[in-house]
C-alpha cells in the first residue's frame, strides 16, 4: 500500500496549482473580464455619449452669442438718389455682436433635461447588468475548469493505481505466480487509463482556453485557478423563489433600467405637450460698417465706425396656432412609447421570475443530487478498496477489479459534476439576490 500512496503522490504533482505560479481566484478573474471586456467597454462608452447629450442639453439654457464680420464690393452701373444710373464702385464693411437668450420655451428644456437624466440612469443600469451578465459568465467557466481539472487529477489517480497494479503483477508473473494473460490484462488496464488522462488533460487544456479566452488573455499558458471553498449541500437553505424575486426587483439592473425608461417616457410626453405653449425670446446685438464709393470723399474708417455705431434690445414672443397637427402627433406617439415601455418592463419582470424559477428548481435538485453523489461515491470507495484487497490476493479477477475501478470512477465523476453544478446553481441564487458572486 506504501507504493500506491508514492505513486498517487507522484501522478497528482504535476497538477497541483500554486506551484510557482500564481492560481486566479473568481474574483480576480471577474473584476480582470470586467476591466478589459469589449462589450462592457462599449456599454460604458454608450454612457459617456448620453453625458455629453445630457451636457449639451443642460447648456441649451445659456445665451448664445455670435460675432460676424463681412465685407462685400459692388462695380458697374447703379441706380442714383437723383434717379439716374452712373458707373460706380462701392466697398462696405460691417462688424456686429449679436447675442439671443430663451426666457421662456414652455418647459421645453426643463422637461427635456429631466428626460435625459433619466436615459443616462437606465444607461448606467444597462451597464451594471452588463457587468452582472459578464461576472455570472465568468463564473460558470472559472467552474468548468476547476470541474476539468478535478477530473484531470481522478483520471490521473486511477491511472497511478493501474501503474502501480501492473507492476505488481509483473512482479508475481517473474516469479511465476501469475500468469501472461494476467499480465496483458494488467497493460491494457494502463493503456486504458492513459487514454482517458489525456482525454481529461484536453478537456481541461480546452476549459482553460475558453476562460482565458473570455478574460481577454493573450494565451492560456500559465494560466491556473484557485479552487473556491464547495458549500456542503446539507447546511444550505435554499429561498424560496418569491422572497428571491422580491429581493431583486429593488436591487437587479434590468429592472432598474426599465424603470428609468417608463420614466423617461412619461417625461417625453410632457415635452411634446410645450408645443402648445408660447416662446418667448430675448435678442440684443451691437453694430457697426464703413463705406467708401469711388469718386465721392468718405469720412476715415475710425471715424465711420464710431459714427455708425449701433445697438439693438428685442423681444421675440412666438404663439403656436397651428402647426398641422405635429404637436398632437407627438403627444400620441409619446404616449404610444411609454406603453410600449411598461409592457416592456412588464416583460422583463416576467421573464426575470422564470428565471429564478428555474434557478431554484435547479438548485433544489443538484443540492439532491449532490447528496445521492456522495452516498454512491463512499460506497463505490469502499466496494473499490475490498475489491483491490481480493485482487491482490487472487480472489478476483482482472475483470472484476476493472469494474469496481471503472464503477468508483464513474461515482467520482457524477460526484464532481453534482458538487460543481451546486456551487455554480447556488451562485446563480446568489447572482438574484444581488450577492458578491
Amino acid at each position: 500500500m506504501r507504493l500506491i500512496y508514492s505513486l498517487l503522490l507522484l501522478a497528482l504533482c504535476p497538477c497541483l496549482p500554486g506551484q510557482a505560479q500564481e492560481a486566479w481566484s473568481l474574483e480576480r478573474c471577474i473584476a480582470h473580464a470586467v476591466e478589459h471586456n469589449l462589450q462592457v467597454r462599449q456599454s460604458a462608452q454608450q454612457v459617456k455619449q448620453q453625458e455629453i447629450t445630457l451636457s449639451t442639453t443642460r447648456n441649451s439654457r445659456l445665451p448664445g452669442v455670435d460675432g460676424s464680420v463681412s465685407q462685400s464690393f459692388n462695380f458697374g452701373r447703379g441706380l442714383t438718389a437723383e434717379n439716374t444710373y452712373v458707373n460706380r464702385n462701392t466697398m462696405s464693411t460691417s462688424f456686429g455682436l449679436n447675442a439671443n437668450v430663451s426666457v421662456y420655451d414652455g418647459g421645453q428644456t426643463t422637461h427635456n433635461l429631466k428626460a435625459q437624466k433619466l436615459q443616462l440612469q437606465a444607461l448606467l443600469a444597462d451597464l451594471d447588468k452588463a457587468r452582472e451578465d459578464l461576472s455570472l459568465q465568468v463564473t460558470s467557466e472559472f467552474l468548468e475548469v476547476l470541474f476539468q481539472q478535478e477530473q484531470l487529477r481522478v483520471a490521473r489517480q486511477q491511472c497511478a493505481l493501474s501503474l502501480s497494479q501492473e507492476e505488481r503483477i509483473r512482479k508475481l508473473f517473474d516469479a511465476g505466480k501469475a500468469s501472461e494473460s494476467e499480465w496483458a490484462d494488467a497493460k491494457a488496464l494502463v493503456a486504458s487509463d492513459r487514454l482517458a488522462e489525456t482525454q481529461a488533460e484536453n478537456s481541461y487544456r480546452l476549459a482553460l482556453l475558453s476562460m482565458s479566452q473570455l478574460l481577454e488573455l493573450p494565451s492560456p499558458e500559465g494560466f491556473i485557478v484557485e479552487a473556491p471553498q464547495i458549500p456542503e449541500s446539507e447546511q444550505v437553505t435554499l429561498p424560496l423563489p418569491d422572497a428571491i424575486m422580491a429581493e431583486a426587483s429593488g436591487i437587479k439592473p434590468s429592472i432598474k433600467a426599465g424603470e428609468y425608461r417608463v420614466r423617461s417616457a412619461e417625461r417625453n410626453i410632457l415635452l411634446a405637450r410645450t408645443g402648445y405653449f408660447p416662446k418667448l425670446s430675448l435678442g440684443a446685438g451691437l453694430g457697426t460698417n464703413y463705406y467708401h464709393t469711388s469718386g465721392f470723399d468718405t469720412a476715415p474708417f475710425g471715424q465711420q465706425l464710431r459714427d455708425n455705431f449701433s445697438r439693438y434690445v428685442g423681444v421675440t414672443l412666438s404663439v403656436p396656432l397651428f402647426d398641422r397637427l405635429a404637436t398632437r402627433n407627438q403627444m400620441r406617439s409619446a404616449r404610444v412609447q411609454l406603453e410600449s415601455q411598461k409592457l416592456a418592463l412588464e416583460q422583463i419582470r416576467k421573464d426575470m421570475f422564470k428565471e429564478i424559477q428555474q434557478a431554484y428548481y435547479n438548485a433544489v435538485a443538484a443540492q439532491e443530487q449532490c447528496s445521492s453523489a456522495n452516498v454512491a461515491e463512499e460506497a463505490s470507495k469502499t466496494a473499490f478498496a475490498l475489491m483491490t484487497a481480493k485482487f491482490e490476493n487472487g480472489q478476483a479477477t482482472a475483470t472484476e477489479y476493472q469494474e469496481a475501478k471503472t464503477r468508483l470512477l464513474k461515482a467520482q465523476a457524477e460526484g464532481l459534476k453534482a458538487r460543481y453544478s451546486f456551487l455554480f446553481r447556488c451562485k446563480i441564487i446568489d447572482f438574484y439576490r444581488g450577492r458578491p458572486l
